[in-house]
């Protein structure tokens, strides 16, 4: 063996020979128990970064169930990422100049498409650096066309059973980007806006937003409020910047007393509560804010303005005609932003699919409480429930060009939809709705389409899956909709454990963003210190769903922590040249137990017999850590301080073979975790098996 561990020249090989031989692939243990993982589909649209080293736990769960016997599917997989991705490339577009604007829905479609082919390799490849034991022959991609023929069955399924329908609702609309967002993608931030106590006939009333008053189609108190019981359904005359109008006062339960006057102006096709208001009081819509983000007809000689403009203009001619009462400049209240480009979203009325969630919910909600699916670590699972149970109607209808175009066409002449599986209906008089998914609509359905769509009895064998693992941050936007989704058009659920892990931030505890520029390639840590290292640092130290900042310290104890490993094998390897013999790879330690002479010995075979009790409790309960620990625990404190020093005085061959065996057995327990090293070592020994790969989860 050589001096130093060379990681750089290992691990190619190591993971080439992997996938070349199969080893990826269940058929290796045809008879096993199904185990299978689906990988969270990383986005399409350019390099991984440094979280997404975390499937090292997806890893590590594969490669010991693989050893274990089972039939071991780790099904890798891109997600298209509509917004995501659009956004990416448009940016791009800006930098070189151009817009998406100039281009048609066709040619921008295949733009991007070309542009996330050129990421696929990256991702890919990034994986394969990491040792992930992925099935590559199985690899799906969202918008593969038999995976779009599933999502379009799904889709008109739920329509068929009432679960799917068109309305013109209040959605967020990001007037920069262009689309809607469900309630999931808001972004809410505590800002101090000015507070206009406005002056409405004779009524004062307090908003944040004066410039949508011209979109006011009544007037709210509390039914229960002393001061205003006498204006309840009554007509008012209010005087504004635009000349007179009469506006209707109701009752109702939503106004705060407490808020403002407790007056409150109603603006139902410009905020979600007005909308709610004006449905139960049959107060019309009166749009005045144009999906460009400027004021439309309706503001009069304000139109083409855009709202901060609008409301800077307007401000200025209510205090000059004396209609501001007074301005609380103190005032916090909730904006709602976009989660891409921090644009202050608008609510707006828009005709758009929705996902009518009671009985998906309900239903999620059952099999999360009977632990049919079962949630670790337990915490989330509180968390998961109540976002469950507070879950509204759900707008899967997004106004761009990357995704799944939504199968729905419309009837020019008589304005009637029609919902298929993707085919178009006969007759030019059908026009197809322009918009495409929701990304997590899709991406929701990912476990049973993936193995619906890979190899013949695949679905059937896998289904439901074992765990689903994943940072905990996408609990509500993906995990939860997977639950709903599968169980409703499997019958079963999608898996059968979630496991999550929590965000790696910088050294610093920040968490890491492009815009920061504090995000960190795993490729330039793993040139440095190894795929091993890097995989062991993640898991070491770290419980499993909590947060973690990147650990140079701890990269570099990993690193060293590796080189320890190569230096007991070489110093074995020493050892049988000085004997002139061989001590064995591959020994039973049960026999060796059974026959050994020396107290020493049994000793050490009863303590590596409870390793491996404790390494695999550790990772049958997802406690990584501990496990790793433990390992490294015994590897350097015991089996090197102590273990090799007390036999280095020994003469005893009994002795060096059960060393040797039980350096083997550390081999094998530490496989999942560091492959590259193990595997590599485990090849220059003398007397080796074809791959540690295939070798045995060990016992005695």
């Amino acid at each position: 063996m050589d001096k130093v561990y060379n990681h750089k020249e290992a691990e190619d090989k190591h993971y080439k020979t992997w996938e070349e031989k199969g080893y990826f692939k269940p058929e290796i243990n045809p008879d096993g128990k199904p185990y299978c993982i689906i990988l969270p589909p990383p986005n399409a649209n350019g390099d991984l970064h440094f979280g997404h080293a975390m499937f090292t736990v997806e890893d590590i769960l594969i490669r010991y169930h693989r050893m274990k016997g089972d039939a071991a599917l780790w099904l890798p997989g891109t997600d298209h990422a509509g917004i995501e991705t659009q956004f990416v490339f448009e940016k791009k577009l800006q930098s070189e100049g151009q817009s998406r604007f100039d281009y048609s829905q066709e040619e921008l479609y295949q733009m991007i498409w070309d542009f996330v082919k050129q990421s696929h390799g990256k991702i890919q490849n990034q994986l394969k650096k990491l040792g992930y034991s992925l099935d590559w022959s199985r690899e799906k991609f969202t918008l593969d066309p038999e995976i779009q023929k599933l999502v379009y069955k799904t889709f008109k399924k739920m329509y068929e059973d009432g679960l799917i329908y068109r309305a013109h609702k209040l959605v967020n609309y990001c007037t920069r980007d262009g689309t809607s967002f469900s309630d999931l993608e808001v972004i809410h931030e505590e800002r101090n806006s000015p507070l206009y106590y406005i002056r409405y006939g004779p009524l004062v009333l307090a908003t944040t937003r004066p410039e949508t008053k011209f979109g006011d189609t009544g007037v709210a108190v509390n039914p229960n409020d002393e001061r205003y019981k006498q204006y309840i359904g009554k007509e008012i005359e209010i005087e504004t910047v635009l000349g007179k109008a009469s506006m209707k006062v109701v009752g109702d339960e939503a106004v705060d007393p407490e808020f403002g006057t407790g007056v409150v102006k109603v603006t139902p096709a410009h905020d979600f509560t007005d909308f709610e208001i004006g449905k139960r009081h049959d107060l019309p819509l009166k749009q005045v804010i144009g999906y460009d983000g400027k004021m439309n007809d309706h503001a009069g000689r304000f139109e083409g303005l855009y709202v901060k403009q609008a409301r800077a203009a307007i401000v200025e001619e209510m205090k000059e005609k004396n209609l501001i009462e007074k301005v609380d400049e103190g005032y916090m209240n909730r904006v709602g932003l976009c989660y891409k480009c921090k644009t202050i979203l608008e609510p707006l009325p828009l005709e758009q699919w929705f996902v009518k969630v009671d009985s998906l919910r309900n239903e999620a909600i059952r099999v999360i409480k009977e632990k049919k699916v079962k949630i670790h670590p337990q915490v989330f699972e509180t968390h998961c429930l109540q976002w469950l149970e507070n879950l509204r109607d759900w707008n899967i209808s997004r106004q761009i060009v990357w995704g799944m175009r939504i199968p729905a066409w419309k009837n020019k002449a008589t304005g009637e939809w029609m919902v298929t599986e993707g085919d178009s209906p006969e007759g030019m008089e059908w026009e197809q709705d322009t918009d495409t998914f929701d990304t997590w609509f899709s991406s929701g359905q990912w476990p049973f389409v993936t193995l619906k769509t890979s190899k013949d009895g695949d679905f059937e064998k896998f289904y439901p899956t074992a765990v689903l693992e994943t940072a905990y941050d996408i609990l509500r936007a993906w995990v939860s909709r997977m639950v709903m989704l599968g169980t409703y058009v499997t019958g079963e659920v999608p898996f059968r454990n979630v496991l999550f892990h929590g965000i790696v931030n910088d050294p610093y505890g920040k968490k890491m963003s492009k815009s920061k520029g504090n995000v960190v390639n795993p490729l330039e840590l793993i040139e440095q210190y190894g795929a091993d290292a890097v995989r062991f640092a993640l898991v070491y130290g770290n419980a499993t769903g909590n947060d973690q900042s990147l650990s140079y310290p701890k990269l570099d104890a990993a690193r060293k922590f590796t080189n320890k490993l190569w230096n007991m094998a070489r110093f074995i390897e020493m050892a049988e040249k000085d004997a002139n013999q061989e001590f064995g790879v591959n020994n039973s330690l049960r026999d060796l137990k059974e026959g050994t002479k020396l107290k020493e010995n049994y000793e050490w075979i009863e303590k590596a017999q409870n390793l491996i009790d404790e390494v695999t409790k550790y990772i049958d309960s997802y406690q990584f850590n501990l496990a790793a620990e433990r390992l490294y625990e015994f590897s350097w404190h015991e089996f090197a301080d102590i273990y090799i020093e007390d036999i280095k005085r020994s003469t005893e061959n009994e002795s060096w073979v059960v060393l040797k065996s039980i350096y083997v057995i550390l081999l094998k327990l530490l496989h999942p975790f560091m492959p590259f090293v193990t595997e590599e070592i485990y090849q220059k020994m003398s007397g080796h098996g074809e791959s540690i790969m295939i070798e045995k989860w060990p016992s005695i």
